[in-house]
């Protein structure tokens, strides 16, 4: 399992199959993850692998995980290869047409959720919807609310209506190009929009990914601002704010907020303490 061209040579059992993937520099856990997904196992099954590495694969087993890793090679996320993202205790199904879900993101999910504390009822939107992430996440873990998702992209949208449908969760999915279009009174509005620099030399990494989930303009705040200039007008008084940005966008992010006319504005570290996502309160003008 050498190179694209080397078809031969396919292992014959569990241990070799991972030390293969090592030879090739593929990360441990990915590679038993891609593993796993060949041999039609849960990716919760990584310890199974160590009690059965002398396991026999079939053909049909080593050649899908050899396809697995030269894709994995060539940059494709785990995720795509997988069809699914856990994100806060979700299992989403994802595809080249949505961002993959990152971590990070759960830090904005915890803080919508502290911020609706108290609050019953109550409707909140959901910006960039991709996979439906955020949305499903907050409506897995509060029931009682109103939650609207958009995107501008159908396809994006047809990957989240899809997780929604068959997760159970009744989130309503529109089109729509960040809040034109949206109603009022939202108690929250939340987002992890495009934040990276058009001209950033980490984009091409990302190739697999949807772009216009991804960049936003030249410093990457081109999303963000439309949607603080916009905010206002569709939300409640009383209502939040909060938006996923960039590791070192959190103070740009805060000045937009504050000449937005927000209070309280403040950001929230991720767990490996950037500040990841920051946010404001929003008082009519009596």
């Amino acid at each position: 399992m050498n190179t694209a061209e080397d078809k031969g040579a396919l292992p014959a059992t569990v241990a070799q199959a991972l030390s293969a993937a090592a030879a090739l520099g593929v990360e441990r856990i990915d590679a038993q993850l891609l593993l796993l997904h060949a041999l039609g196992r849960s990716s919760g099954e990584r310890a199974w692998l160590l009690a059965h590495d002398s396991d026999p694969l079939t053909a049909d087993a080593a050649q899908c995980l050899q396809d697995s890793l030269l894709r994995r090679l060539a940059g494709e996320p785990v995720a795509y290869l997988l069809g699914e993202k856990e994100f806060h205790g979700l299992a989403l199904q994802v595809d080249a047409r949505v961002l993959v879900p990152r971590p990070d993101t759960e830090t904005l999910v915890d803080w919508a959720l502290e911020r609706l504390q108290g609050l019953h009822e109550v409707r909140v939107i959901d910006l960039g919807t991709g996979s439906g992430a955020i949305a499903l996440a907050l409506q897995k873990a509060r029931p009682d609310l109103q939650i609207h998702a958009v995107d501008a992209s159908e396809d994006a949208l047809a990957v989240a209506r899809a997780n929604g449908e068959r997760l159970g969760l009744p989130v309503r999915f529109a089109h729509g190009d960040w809040l034109e279009g949206a109603g009022t009174g939202y108690a929250l509005i939340v987002s992890n929009p495009p934040y990276i620099r058009a001209d950033d030399p980490h984009l091409p990494a990302l190739r697999h990914e949807p772009l216009s989930a991804l960049a936003a303009g030249a410093d990457g705040l081109a999303d963000i601002r439309r949607i603080v200039q916009a905010a206002p007008r569709h939300l409640a008084d009383g209502g939040w704010l909060l938006l996923e940005h960039g590791h070192d966008q959190a103070a740009d992010v805060r000045a937009l907020l504050v000449a937005g006319g927000f209070q309280e504005v403040q950001s929230r570290k991720d767990l490996a303490g950037i500040e990841r996502c920051s946010g404001g309160l929003w008082r009519a003008v009596k």
